[in-house]
């Protein structure tokens, strides 16, 4: 598979969220005191994402 979320414990023992593209990440998600809260955001990023709008406030 192309693309995949892994949960993780980060060194501070919080549990992110990667989600990866062909082995490269793409992002990573704030620390969650529980497995069960990293769970629920990837089900809510996949829930909402796809119909979710780009905002530029980059300043060209």
């Amino acid at each position: 598979m192309a693309h995949s979320f892994e949960i993780y414990k980060d060194k501070s023992g919080e549990f992110r969220v990667r989600f990866k593209y062909n082995s490269e990440v793409m992002f990573s998600t704030q620390g969650y005191a529980s497995k069960s809260s990293a769970v629920n955001a990837i089900e809510s990023i996949k829930k909402n994402g796809p119909g979710a709008p780009t905002e530029d406030n980059s300043a060209d």
